[in-house]
């Protein structure tokens, strides 16, 4: 697959995936009653898809290299934590917090480190990313503390997570995920001799 196409690929795949998540956010927001083993099917395969997106972005080459440079291993970690929700569905509540929790708080540690990086290339939309890091950090650690024993607040609070972690990769891949159209190689081919 050419370097533009699969940067197409990914772009496209982690706009789809933020919009999911942010759809699957709004849902358990509005219904927290929904079946818990529902809510772990479908997260469990988001994560899933999301990882795979993760690891195409991974090995295209983006313009500023800022978009996927942690994605090998956010990627491998959803495929991992993907399998793990689909997989334990019986005990899943209290799991679903956690394990999305910390990957909530993980990928926002990751995307301040990406705000700063676009912020030294000058991109203007860095700020965007800090913010919406910092929002979604913030109900990450809430997810993984557990502050409300009540199913139905910690069903909301996921779907707030959900919700603001698609759009802090919305926002990421939007600001910082450049794609040129006559892209140059990486590797600059030529003779060499040497004097």
């Amino acid at each position: 697959m050419g370097s533009v196409k699969m940067m197409r690929t990914a772009k496209t795949g982690y706009i789809v995936m933020s919009l999911a998540f942010g759809i699957f956010g709004v849902l358990l927001m509005v219904m927290p009653d929904i079946s818990v083993m529902v809510i772990a099917r479908l997260l469990g395969i988001l994560l899933i898809l999301f990882g795979t997106v993760k690891l195409v972005g991974y090995f295209s080459k983006d313009l500023y290299r800022l978009t996927y440079q942690y994605d090998l291993a956010m990627g491998i970690l959803l495929l991992v934590l993907g399998s793990m929700v689909f997989a334990r569905s019986d005990h899943i509540l209290v799991f679903i917090s956690l394990v999305h929790g910390l990957y909530a708080l993980a990928d926002s540690l990751f995307k301040l480190q990406t705000a700063l990086d676009a912020r030294r290339f000058g991109l203007q939309q860095w700020w965007l990313i800090t913010a919406a890091a910092v929002f979604t950090g913030t109900i990450g650690f809430l997810l993984v503390l557990r502050p409300f024993e009540s199913a139905g607040v910690l069903v909301r609070l996921a779907g707030v997570s959900l919700l603001t972690e698609g759009i802090l990769n919305l926002v990421t891949v939007l600001s910082t995920g450049k794609i040129l159209r006559s892209r140059k190689p990486d590797i600059i081919e030529g003779r060499f001799e040497e004097l």
